[in-house]
């Protein structure tokens, strides 16, 4: 500590010992100063209030959607008819999500599986009597090496194959055959004297859809690990929505007894079912055709072959 006296620097003590200037009264004067400092620097800068930071509303609104279609989706597959019995206007949101998970994971399903899908067209060419009778056994053995160059090549990279185009093009398209059933399905149950809101309609409808959807996600499931039966499953949830129709229906009573039957009703959704599903077959016929095109003519495909 220096004495404000003489300047002297001392190692501690109460007094110099150059001048005998009593230190005690420096260091209160200083720590005096220095408290009066930091208080007047602590008055004049703004205190800000600590606010606890809050979970995004978004974020919580996610959780709670997906935690309730994930209960009403177990309820579903446990449970398919109390569930869709039971499932009012509330449910609109959780069947919405059902019908959009079916819708996309079929073009998923077909853009991750289509090249087992064509190798297995091939081999049930193959089997024919007409085919298999002038094929030669080292004919099939070369169509399973190369079956298997195929699987384990990643030809959506060489012919340009874009997931987004495909699988949200074609998912838009089968949403839009699924609203004109369910429509086509609802019109039908009014001409039968149903007396139900569409949102109610639609929660149910959704709801029957719940093990349809469940198959196809199955199916894709198979299809990201390369196992040929995924079609199966694919083909179950595809010809499920047949039945969807007569257990929604039947699932209301009628308010009257002079509405159309039921069977009339159902076997006209039928007829609406086959159109929407034609038109579908004819847009992944051409995606199907793009593909093959495309197949012929990439060079970096020839050279792989």
């Amino acid at each position: 500590m220096n004495c404000s006296n003489c300047g002297h620097l001392n190692d501690g003590g109460k007094f110099c010992v150059k001048c005998g200037h009593k230190l005690q009264e420096e260091a209160a004067v200083s720590q005096t100063a220095a408290a009066s400092e930091y208080q007047s620097q602590s008055q004049s800068q703004p205190q800000t209030a600590y606010v606890p930071q809050q979970p995004n509303q978004r974020v919580r609104q996610a959780k709670k959607v997906s935690k309730s279609f994930f209960s009403y989706f177990t309820e579903g597959i446990k449970n398919p008819t109390a569930t869709a019995q039971a499932a009012g206007e509330s449910q609109f949101v959780n069947a919405l999500i059902t019908v959009i998970l079916y819708a996309l994971s079929i073009p998923i399903m077909l853009y991750v599986g289509w090249k087992l899908l064509l190798i297995q067209f091939v081999r049930s060419m193959f089997k024919l009597p007409i085919i298999s009778e002038e094929l030669a056994p080292s004919d099939m053995e070369d169509f399973n090496t190369g079956a298997d160059l195929i699987k384990a090549t990643d030809i959506n990279s060489i012919i340009h194959f874009n997931f987004t185009d495909f699988v949200f093009k074609q998912g838009i398209l089968i949403f839009i055959g699924l609203a004109v059933i369910i429509g086509a399905t609802y019109i039908a149950a009014k001409f039968g004297k149903v007396d139900v809101s569409f949102k109610e309609f639609f929660s149910r409808f959704g709801t029957f859809m719940i093990i349809p959807t469940a198959l196809l996600l199955v199916g894709l499931v198979l299809a990201f690990l390369h196992v040929e039966y995924f079609s199966y499953f694919m083909n179950f949830g595809l010809l499920s929505i047949f039945l969807v129709v007569p257990f929604t229906i039947a699932s209301f009573k009628q308010s009257g007894t002079s509405g159309l039957d039921r069977i009339y009703s159902t076997l006209i959704v039928y007829v609406v079912i086959t159109i929407v599903l034609t038109f579908i077959a004819n847009g992944l016929g051409e995606e199907a055709k793009t593909i093959i095109t495309r197949m012929g003519n990439s060079s970096e495909l020839n050279d792989l072959f």
